[in-house]
């Protein structure tokens, strides 16, 4: 396991991303995680570009 100091160096881009990039990050971590509880393994790229073409909208 990563000590503490470590996983706040992981987290601070996303901590401190603007609220836009934090929404696409959450849609894109939402997505592969309903990914990997149904074993999916179906190409992931056109449903991460819709996802970052409806927030530049």
């Amino acid at each position: 396991m990563l000590p503490e100091q470590n996983i706040d160096d992981v987290q601070e881009p996303i901590v401190n991303a603007p609220p836009e990039v934090r929404q696409i990050i959450e849609r894109v971590w939402h997505l592969e995680k309903s990914r990997l509880d149904r074993k999916s393994n179906s190409p992931i790229n056109e449903d991460i570009l819709k996802i970052v073409k409806e927030a530049v909208q």
